[in-house]
């Protein structure tokens, strides 16, 4: 059976390695579960820049209503609440990264049995799903430590907001106060949660195979913490219970994940950050910053004719063609989420961290 070649630069091969690294990409992102263009996502996707001119877009979120009602024998017309909009702006660039393939016209490409330039696909896919979390965590985790805007989505990540964040120990306020008394429990995430119940605004969870659920996100030495932790309530009793309940969906959210536990999804993810020594600004090496996450955590804005599942695919040949490069290339950019000055979806815990061996 025949099958078409396309040569480097053909337009149709420009269409067809395009389409390929949209999927590569997609697939290989930890946080595409978390993606979505509706308000029921953690990530939402907007959509307005991918149609239009511009550099930034600009979303709305929608405060509740708070006003007491009306009953009998008292007047609503003339008396509605006002709806009050809160404004934020989010700047997406370009972002795109090239690597550098034998050509088929090189010796290199003849002494090996698979093609350099599928695998140069694989390997673009690749590192935008992994740009693409690191991104994402560096902005809920207020990861302000990071400078450079290629990692964080080309808006500056901003700290936790008061009432946002907690320390596994009393009183501590601080990442740089918590040593290895601090690390991670179960009796932490509870207060997390109900920070995110109380708090102003409340995080307001999302709906996961018809439930309404949190979704947390732990560094894998937090995720040791707990798992080594054998005390009476604690991990190894929850996953008796969950196992025994049976609780089982095939919602994506929950495809690796680690359990449930009051109401939250437990994940774990590499890219969770350190903390921030609030006095100099550096990383706490050996404090990592878990976050709880509800409905429209953060958003992710694209460049005209762009998406998460469309990149631009280019293909240069040097060297009087014994030389190969290939690109990927998209415009985007990530925000958090901020209502009225405070953390939208989001809460961050911080607790010490390290590795077990």
């Amino acid at each position: 059976m025949a099958y078409p070649t396309f040569g480097v630069n053909d337009a149709m091969a420009v269409k067809h390695w395009s389409k390929i690294l949209s999927h590569s990409a997609r697939d290989t992102t930890p946080i595409a579960p978390l993606m979505g263009e509706d308000e029921n996502s953690i990530i939402q996707v907007k959509t307005e820049t991918r149609k239009d001119k511009g550099d930034s877009v600009t979303f709305a979120l929608l405060a509740r209503l708070a006003s007491d009602g009306f009953s009998e024998g008292q007047v609503a017309i003339g008396n509605a609440e006002a709806m009050t909009l809160y404004s934020q702006a989010a700047v997406i660039n370009e972002i795109g990264t090239t690597c550098a393939p034998p050509s088929q016209d090189s010796i290199d490409h003849q002494r090996v049995p698979f093609n350099l330039r599928d695998e140069a696909k694989g390997l673009l896919g690749l590192w935008f799903g992994e740009r693409w979390a690191k991104w994402f965590f560096n902005q809920v985790c207020g990861y302000t430590a990071e400078t450079r805007d290629k990692y964080y989505g080309f808006n500056a990540p901003a700290a936790p907001t008061s009432g946002r964040q907690l320390w596994n120990e009393a009183g501590t306020t601080d990442d740089q106060s918590l040593d290895s008394n601090d690390t991670m429990t179960l009796d932490t995430l509870d207060k997390a949660v109900e920070l995110c119940t109380v708090g102003a605004p409340m995080v307001r969870p999302v709906k996961v195979g018809g439930e309404d659920m949190y979704v947390c996100y732990m560094h894998p030495y937090q995720v040791t913490s707990l798992r080594t932790n054998t005390s009476t309530g604690q991990w190894l009793d929850i996953q008796k219970a969950a196992m025994s309940g049976g609780k089982i969906t095939s919602n994506a959210i929950f495809t690796g994940a680690l359990g449930v536990y009051n109401g939250v999804v437990i994940r774990k993810s590499q890219d969770v950050t350190q903390g921030v020594n609030s006095s100099t600004g550096a990383a706490v090496t050996t404090v990592r910053r878990a976050v709880v996450l509800g409905a429209q955590a953060a958003v992710m804005g694209f460049g005209t004719g762009k998406a998460l599942t469309k990149y631009r695919w280019s293909e240069e040949l040097i060297d009087h063609g014994r030389k190969l490069e290939v690109g990927g290339w998209t415009f985007a950019g990530m925000k958090k989420t901020k209502f009225n000055s405070a953390d939208f979806g989001v809460v961050v815990i911080s607790t010490y961290a390290a590795a077990a061996a």
